[in-house]
């Protein structure tokens, strides 16, 4: 593609040759001739101006360098429409495998694709250009609005309800069964657990996308509900009953126990826990590992487990790890012998300097 098409596509200021052909993208550091690179981050300023890469995306105050720009507002959301032209999707026809099991009460929307092995059940709802790829399995009662996309092995469960342009990578399950048993009062050995019927349905609104492996459990009463355009990343356990708003971002391994509530626009970063029946407020942050046993206040970014403020905790984290130090300065000020701890520990005194 002429990099003079390619800043037509993506609306911005082209400076340099615009009949140079750009074949693909890469990073700052790796890019070549004809390929296209982007600057977001002030850190890698440096690196554009020695980048071998034929186009840089950059914002519209950058300085002048070398390589052609392609000046723009947001060049990290222009890289990405960029990588869309550079590297289409594949397209998948409309039609039905013949191996997939389709039962005959389901109702499919013009332009379906249904890949091989792939099953749907009785009384499935199934919106207009949906893209179901191998051993994708569907149970009975779903409704699926338009545009759904499941990739291979993907698997929504009985009577859940997905709204328009929703896509599962592969692995995901949504509406599997909430984590619910009540403890019997005189149990045998091996008996103590009753299992608590998950009766109510995992509901996802338009536009949110699940990625690979992760789980959204049905509640037991009620609904899980997922807002429009929340953004799930792998690995991710929502638990029953639970609530995100829209356009919030749980990112991998975040675990939401039961009757979780996240407002909208949250942030919850890598291995992010929190406890059942807690609420995290619109727009707040929790940084990776952050643990929350408590509400979140709106807007506040918190880190550390008890999760507290972020600039707390960084000043906290600082101070601990000069606790050494700090001890030996205040044992050579003080008159009196400060007393050792005493909790006996087989770390030797060598690891300790």
């Amino acid at each position: 593609m002429k990099l003079s098409l390619l800043a037509e596509h993506l609306g911005a200021t082209l400076q340099g040759d615009p009949d140079v052909e750009i074949t693909s993208a890469a990073g700052l550091e790796d890019a070549g001739p004809g390929q296209l690179t982007f600057v977001a981050n002030p850190r890698y300023v440096p690196l554009a101006r020695t980048t071998r890469a034929s186009a840089v995306l950059v914002d519209t105050a950058f300085e002048t360098i070398s390589a052609a720009t392609l000046r723009i507002a947001n060049p990290y959301l222009a890289f990405a429409r960029a990588l869309e032209l550079l590297y289409p999707m594949p397209t998948f026809p409309p039609g039905i495998h013949p191996t997939a099991v389709i039962a005959p009460s389901t109702q499919i929307g013009p332009d379906a694709h249904i890949g091989a092995y792939a099953v749907i059940g009785e009384n499935v709802v199934l919106g207009p250009g949906a893209i179901i790829l191998p051993h994708v399995v569907i149970y009975p009662g779903a409704q699926i609005g338009s545009h759904f996309f499941a990739h291979a092995h993907a698997v929504v469960r009985e009577n859940c309800r997905l709204g328009d342009h929703v896509t599962l990578q592969n692995g995901v399950i949504i509406g599997a069964d909430g984590f619910g048993f009540a403890r019997l009062s005189s149990p045998a050995p091996g008996t103590a657990w009753h299992k608590i019927p998950q009766t109510g349905p995992t509901v996802l609104e338009d536009n949110v996308e699940v990625q690979a492996n992760s789980t959204i459990d049905r509640a037991s009463i009620g609904q899980t509900r997922i807002g429009p355009g929340v953004k799930i990343d792998n690995l991710v356990q929502v638990g029953h009953g639970s609530s995100v708003d829209a356009d919030t971002l749980l990112c991998a391994q975040v675990g939401l126990a039961g009757s979780s509530h996240i407002g909208k626009n949250v942030i919850l970063a890598g291995q992010v826990g929190v406890a059942g029946h807690c609420t995290v407020g619109d727009g707040a942050v929790a940084t990776a590992q952050s643990g929350i046993p408590g509400d979140v206040p709106p807007g506040v970014t918190v880190s550390g487990y008890p999760a507290f403020d972020n600039r707390k905790w960084l000043r906290s984290a600082a101070i601990f790890q000069r606790l050494p130090d700090l001890i030996r300065e205040l044992k050579s000020r003080s008159p009196a012998p400060i007393a050792e701890s005493p909790i006996k520990t087989s770390v030797s005194k060598e690891s300790t300097e």
